[in-house]
């Protein structure tokens, strides 16, 4: 299927919210199904297949590939969708400018053999980087320093369009403010029925985005990995290891990744993220109400999931709940959040302004 009419796939796919809730047991049917088709495309004779340690949206396997280590991805949603190829070429071209992802193994995307699309990667020896936040041990000023100068990088990679990319890597929209506003009514609409908002701090959103639509009119689009986050950082307490599911990547704005760091992380985190890109590529014009005119529509989106999909009825043991803290303490924060951004865009403010 195509992606064309998908803001963020997580809570616009037609199968909303598939895979953001705990799963059952893989069926032994699906593993088998998966063993045979890896046997097939990567010509092995033995795959030892047991269970992967993700917490997105896919479903994941460790693998043995005739002594090799793998990490195997799969998405059997009933959209059939194939994104996981885009998403293998995007990780070739991201390592291409310096930034370390997974080696891409296979990828099947066609639904021929199997029923879902699956991808193979270099599985990386390391935790996610949100562990080590949560325990309190992770560098942040060298981290959050290096978070930004790998986003500087990527920014190298731009494409035709913007938006969602298709099988040939160009953007689904003929401009950026199309995509921008894709599906934004919906998901405001979709707060206030479910009480997260109410009708006039929805319309206060709205015409504080209409305002700044100026922004929105940009030339050419670079690369957005649209779900910054440290559970999608590999590496060690000090160090980064790779970056990792580029999925959801788009075309787009240059401040819009900065952004996403908004959404969990205060000033310190976000002055250092800064520096580090600056070290590597100026910031735009406007940058300040760009970056907060994109943390207000992540958060719209970040929202829209966690309602969605009960995050705020979890314990700190889901990966996005702060350790000590629960899943109201995680709606105080979006809410906050969300004002906050809607305070930044409006006054230009400083990222000072961001709170821990």
């Amino acid at each position: 299927m195509s992606r064309r009419d998908i803001y963020y796939w997580k809570c616009d796919r037609p199968a909303a919210f598939h895979g953001t809730q705990v799963r059952g047991r893989v069926d032994a049917e699906m593993e088998q199904q998966l063993r045979e088709a890896l046997l097939h495309q990567l010509n092995a004779k033995s795959v030892v297949l047991s269970a992967g340690a993700g917490q997105g949206n896919h479903l994941t396997w460790n693998a043995e590939v005739d002594g090799t280590a793998m990490f195997i991805r799969v998405e059997n949603g009933p959209e059939k969708d194939g994104h996981l190829a885009v998403e293998s070429e995007l990780m070739e071209r991201v390592r291409a400018v310096g930034v370390h992802t997974p080696c891409v193994h296979a990828c099947d995307a066609t639904r021929r053999r199997v029923s879902f699309a699956w991808q193979a990667l270099e599985r990386i020896p390391a935790l996610d980087l949100n562990h080590w936040f949560k325990l309190g041990s992770l560098d942040v000023p060298k981290v959050a320093f290096d978070i930004g100068a790998a986003v500087a990088r990527w920014q190298q990679i731009v494409f035709p369009g913007f938006g969602v990319l298709d099988e040939s890597l160009q953007g689904c929209h003929a401009t950026y403010a199309d995509y921008f506003y894709l599906r934004l009514d919906q998901h405001l609409a979709f707060l206030v029925s479910r009480g997260f908002l109410s009708e006039k701090q929805s319309d206060e959103i709205l015409a504080e985005i209409e305002r700044h639509r100026a922004l929105l009119d940009l030339k050419v689009g670079c690369l957005v990995h649209k779900d910054l986050a440290l559970w999608n950082i590999l590496g060690q307490a000090d160090a980064i290891a790779a970056f990792i599911d580029f999925d959801d990547a788009i075309s787009g704005d240059p401040m819009d990744d900065l952004s996403l760091l908004a959404c969990f992380h205060d000033h310190f985190f976000l002055r250092r993220a800064f520096e580090g890109y600056q070290g590597l590529r100026g910031l735009p014009e406007n940058h300040l109400r760009r970056f907060w005119l994109h943390l207000l529509r992540n958060m719209i989106v970040k929202a829209v999931i966690r309602v969605g999909a009960g995050y705020f009825d979890r314990d700190d043991g889901f990966f996005l709940i702060s350790s000590g803290t629960n899943g109201g303490t995680l709606r105080e924060f979006t809410h906050a959040r969300l004002a906050l951004a809607l305070r930044g865009l409006r006054e230009g403010s400083d990222i000072d302004i961001l709170e821990s």
